[in-house]
């Protein structure tokens, strides 16, 4: 029975996907309304497959969607038909995104680029910088999938380091990177979708973003530092002990140097295809990302010569991979009902009235102050950066607002990063808990506490002082 109900699963979300295209490019309403019932259908399949745990958010967010539309006197046929489509573009950018990640199982592109960066990483912080970054990048391909990959990588560069010293230093470092990507990688939805929504310029988001992220990067260097002392632990010593044993490995340099030219290439030209798309044709990143992204893969497997592989991927993508993300794609197929019940019924004007409220009641306390919290509180709730930011970002693209976007996207996303590091209950912490063996709690506040706190006043410091240039 469930492997039928993932068939199903399955079917309707690649219809979803499918049709949310055609209907774009052959408007009709009978295209609309066969939308809406693939996704639907995708819902009922995911709630059925799914075990009752992992179904308890959407669920919670279904009940609270049809409560709102039935008191505020809304009709069920348009919620349902009408709600189901208010996501379509970012599900179907899910549903595309983990395609990039099929390049990365070709080539060990990472080892190759640690291999010829040794020299630059052989002190505690320059490995926890570079450790940093790298993964930033990665997870602009694998979403929070670069969590498990890089610390199995790091793992394995740092073999028997297995210490609770070894294990912040490299979790830390992971978590906090990954978190930060919320603030300015295009491939991440969350960010894609706040810019898209709230009309933000691209590019100043993304340098915006980008500076910001570099700060946290640096902002972690003295509490590594702090942990490093009071674990009492050389950490540069035992990266030492490890690069010297990887340069007695034998090497094909040319291959390695290939490998990050290759890679180097490939991170500009999808970055850079993307920019110029939506720059030029003024099209949103929500609709061009996806098919550049198919026919960017795609380039590189038919160049490597390799078109079997790129058929065995997709094939196994859909009838092994896709099911696993049911509770993901049902999250937001649930939050897309909540945003329509929400907007029909006016009471995104109440919430962001409240928000104003507190900033005219509260002295020095303004939006920009009070938005990262509701992506913090959220977070606690179980909704992840993606659900929270298409919540929020979905309320206040019908409000009109005196802040510049881009600061309304900072402000949102800063929200993420604190939630992605600190929330026991979202996806990040629990992938990273389930590699390393602790706790997460241990992941989290432990670890993180601080660093949080002192990244929320880093960000609201810059808010504030351009705010008050802008104004």
């Amino acid at each position: 029975m469930r492997k039928i109900v993932a068939i199903g699963f399955t079917v309707s979300i690649v219809m979803y996907t499918l049709l949310h295209y055609f209907t774009y490019i052959y408007p009709s309403e009978i295209g609309e309304s066969i939308l809406s019932v693939t996704g639907l259908l995708a819902l009922v399949c995911a709630a059925v497959y799914l075990p009752i745990r992992s179904f308890l958010v959407p669920i919670f967010l279904l009940v609270v969607a049809t409560i709102i539309q039935l008191v505020s006197g809304g009709s069920i046929i348009p919620y349902l038909m009408e709600g189901i489509l208010q996501m379509r573009s970012l599900i179907a950018l899910l549903f595309i995104v983990p395609v990039i990640g099929w390049i990365l199982r070709e080539e060990d592109y990472i080892g190759a680029i640690m291999h010829v960066a040794h020299r630059f990483l052989n002190t505690s912080k320059k490995f926890y910088v570079g450790i940093m970054f790298v993964n930033q990048i990665i997870a602009y391909f694998l979403l929070f999938g670069a969590i498990p990959m890089m610390y199995q990588f790091v793992n394995d560069f740092l073999r028997n380091k297995t210490t609770e010293a070894w294990e912040y230093f490299k979790g830390t470092a992971l978590l906090r990177s990954f978190a930060l990507t919320t603030l300015w990688v295009i491939s991440i939805p969350s960010f894609a979708f706040a810019v898209d929504q709230l009309d933000a310029s691209l590019g100043w988001t993304i340098v915006q973003g980008f500076f910001i992220s570099l700060g946290g990067i640096l902002l972690s260097l003295p509490f590594e530092s702090y942990q490093e002392k009071n674990y009492q632990i050389n950490i540069t010593k035992g990266i030492k002990e490890e690069i010297r044993t990887l340069m007695q490995q034998s090497n094909d340099r040319k291959k390695v140097h290939r490998h990050v030219l290759e890679f180097s290439c490939l991170f500009v030209t999808l970055f850079s295809t993307i920019f110029i798309v939506h720059i030029t044709l003024g099209w949103g990143l929500l609709l061009i990302i996806p098919p550049i992204i198919m026919l960017w893969t795609s380039a590189y497997f038919l160049l490597k010569k390799r078109t079997y592989k790129l058929v065995e991927q997709m094939k196994q993508y859909i009838t092994k991979e896709v099911k696993h993300k049911s509770q993901q794609f049902s999250l937001m197929l649930s939050a897309s009902m909540l945003i329509y019940a929400v907007n029909q019924s006016g009471l995104g004007n109440y919430l962001v009235d409240g928000l104003f409220y507190i900033e005219n009641t509260v002295p020095f306390v303004n939006f920009l102050m009070i938005l990262p919290f509701t992506a913090i509180l959220l977070g606690f709730l179980g909704l992840g950066p993606l659900t929270v930011i298409v919540l929020v970002a979905g309320i206040l693209q019908h409000v009109q607002l005196v802040y510049p976007p881009e600061l309304v996207v900072l402000s949102m996303t800063s929200g993420s990063v604190i939630a992605v590091l600190l929330s026991p209950v979202i996806l990040p912490i629990i992938v990273l808990s389930a590699s390393n063996g602790l706790s997460i709690l241990k992941n989290g506040f432990k670890f993180n506490l601080l660093y949080a706190l002192t990244f929320y006043l880093f960000v609201q410091v810059y808010l504030q002082v351009v705010w008050y240039i802008v104004s």
